[in-house]
């Protein structure tokens, strides 16, 4: 069991030890997947609404769990018969992710994430739901950093209409919470990386780069590859989803803390794989900051802390990416 060392009792609430029905908006993509794991291997009731546009119903029905009862609805989030009858906490990953893609269609994008939340938040008040955990983007809501790390009183200054997306979706939870009393935890991830992540989907930098170099074809780099990110492991992620089941109205950075350039990147990896040569360097891409790390203060405070390192983590991605 995870066990929580608070600071102040009143930051929680009661779900925690508790079987809880949760309902996981995108439970079978890559980090919902892992979230159903978690909550399953925890006792708690599952279901999983999915409309498998980039998830995979895999993820889930491999799960040695599966005995547990998994329930799984096929609905998009903006779909008007959504039923969360006996729904104790919506944790809420549905969402369009790739940051281009925002770009190139922010009507598309907006669609998704910000009408189809506020979709979702009334069928939460409707059917009188207790809370919701929301994943936003601390790699995209910020914008370019003031100073790093970026705690969450740092200015928030998207660059994208993805992290603009994710932000009113922040500001849509905070209103129904100041209207309708709605608990809430709002995590803001770094770049999320680890098994189940698609390299042919909305995938992150490593699940290519670790694709590319096993079909011995050289990555691309877009831009001088000095740019950092903060890479935080898919299992620590599903962690902080369950333990945040008891943090009360917080906004909480998940990451490590730690800037990780895409040149250092590669170099862990191409060691892991064995891979003698250099990537290809192209021109950057469109609405990405160029450095990012979140402060993870909060969280620590809140009793979460990453366990698996970077080196660690690309090590699993490897070896399951191997497996396939």
């Amino acid at each position: 069991m995870i066990l929580i060392y608070p600071i102040n009792i009143s930051y929680f609430i009661n779900f925690y030890g508790d079987n809880v029905k949760v309902l996981i908006t995108g439970g079978a993509g890559f980090i919902g997947s892992h979230i159903v794991d978690k909550f399953l291997n925890n006792n708690h009731e599952v279901v999983v609404l999915d409309n498998l546009s980039t998830g995979n119903f895999r993820n889930i029905s491999n799960n040695k769990n599966n005995n547990k009862n998994i329930e799984f609805i096929n609905k998009d989030i903006r779909d008007n018969d959504l039923n969360l009858e006996g729904i104790d906490v919506v944790i809420h990953h549905a969402a369009q992710i790739n940051v281009r893609t925002s770009v190139e269609k922010p009507v598309y994008d907006g669609n998704i994430n910000i009408l189809g939340t506020i979709n979702l938040l009334e069928k939460i008040r409707q059917y009188d739901v207790k809370k919701i955990i929301f994943a936003s983007s601390g790699g995209a809501v910020y914008g370019e950093p003031h100073y790093m790390p970026v705690d969450e009183k740092h200015p928030v200054a998207p660059l994208c209409p993805y992290g603009m997306s994710k932000y009113c979706g922040e500001e849509y939870i905070k209103l129904y919470n100041r209207l309708y009393g709605l608990n809430y935890t709002i995590l803001r991830y770094a770049n999320v990386f680890g098994e189940r992540q698609d390299p042919m989907g909305e995938a992150g930098v490593i699940s290519i780069f670790i694709d590319k170099i096993m079909k011995n074809q050289r990555p691309t780099i877009f831009g001088d590859g000095n740019q950092t990110r903060d890479f935080v492991y898919v299992g620590d992620v599903a962690n902080a989803n369950l333990m945040a089941l008891n943090w009360k109205n917080e906004i909480v950075n998940i990451g490590t803390g730690k800037e990780t350039s895409v040149n250092e990147l590669f170099d862990v990896i191409a060691r892991e794989l064995n891979y003698k040569y250099k990537p290809i360097y192209d021109k950057p891409r469109e609405g990405e900051v160029y450095r990012i790390a979140l402060n993870i203060n909060r969280a620590k405070e809140l009793g979460w802390k990453p366990t698996v390192n970077l080196e660690e983590g690309i090590k699993r991605t490897v070896d399951w990416m191997k497996s396939l």
